[in-house]
């Protein structure tokens, strides 16, 4: 025979067991419910197609891709991601299937899909539409040397779906169209930068920060040379960003010399429940809503609208 301290420890048992799932559940129903009394900032007067591309691997480039398309969604703006890496991460965290044979950018590129065919909305967040990736995307790089125009096919894809434009298009339109690359400066990237007007670098605060940078400046120069005189680096983005440390502060500080206002003022800092987020298919921005990445992503989402507000 149970007595009440018993059954007490039970549900409790049962309680911690749940705890992950039911701490997920919670936090995305508040971060909806947060995002719908959050005002709306006012939307930009024409779509703005950013790039999110440095070939130095694990800076958080796609953890900044997503988590930055959740903050614009969430202050009102209509945002499409567009995921280019053959991995498909960008596509785990914001819960759209990827799995082999699955439409997405590879039918994009490669089969002249039309876009609006392969547009998923994300689950998780109104607002939010992906085109994901899948696996088949590793060949499009080789498939695509033959083509004629191969540079351009994500630009074209992308001006004719009628919502990539200025405001007469109507409420459907884009506001933010973010492009998750790979980690290369391939075909896949190349095909980023003629598309978008904005390039958005992702740069860790360690030792290595502008490691293989000037690589990456000198293909835009290139790219803006020949074939996208649009082409800009409109923003600079710290991650993995250490308060504690001189050399956080210090590599902060040589970035910002570089590249002046270019460089966000909201710094991404390094965090546990940032990395966590995709294993539960999520952005850190509904699975800790009130943590500081969660936080820190968010006003930087706020800061890149307002900059487009004042150009």
């Amino acid at each position: 025979m149970r007595t009440a301290a018993d059954l007490a420890d039970f549900a409790q048992v049962i309680a911690d067991d749940e705890t992950p799932l039911a701490r997920a559940t919670e936090n995305t129903l508040l971060a909806r419910s947060k995002s719908q009394m959050r005002p709306p900032m006012p939307r930009p007067s024409a779509t703005r197609v950013m790039v999110v591309a440095n070939q130095k691997g694990g800076v958080g480039k796609t953890t900044s891709t997503v988590n930055l398309a959740a903050g614009l969604a969430q202050l009102g703006q209509r945002v499409l991601v567009v995921d280019l890496d053959p991995q498909g991460n960008a596509s785990t965290a914001l819960s759209v299937d990827h799995f082999q044979g699955t439409l997405g950018t590879y039918e994009l590129l490669v089969d002249d899909t039309a876009l609006n065919e392969v547009v998923r909305p994300c689950p998780e967040i109104p607002l939010l539409d992906v085109v994901p990736a899948t696996i088949d995307l590793a060949g499009a790089e080789i498939e695509l040397v033959s083509v004629v125009a191969r540079e351009g096919r994500l630009k074209k894809a992308l001006l004719g779906s009628g919502r990539v434009g200025d405001s007469s298009l109507g409420e459907d339109r884009w506001d933010y169209v973010l492009i998750d690359c790979p980690p290369s400066l391939g075909l896949l990237t190349l095909n980023a930068l003629v598309a978008g007007a904005e390039l958005l670098i992702p740069i860790q605060a360690e030792y290595y920060a502008l490691e293989g940078l000037g690589q990456l400046l000198k293909t835009v120069d290139m790219v803006r040379a020949h074939l996208n005189p649009d082409l800009a680096v409109s923003t600079i983005l710290i991650t993995m960003y250490d308060a504690r440390t001189r050399l956080a502060a210090g590599v902060a500080d040589e970035v910002r010399g570089h590249f002046g206002d270019q460089v966000l003022r909201t710094y991404i800092p390094r965090s546990v429940r940032v990395s966590e987020a995709p294993s539960y298919g999520q952005t850190v921005m509904t699975y800790d809503p009130g943590s500081p990445g969660a936080l820190s992503y968010l006003e930087a989402a706020r800061e890149i609208a307002r900059k487009g507000m004042e150009a």
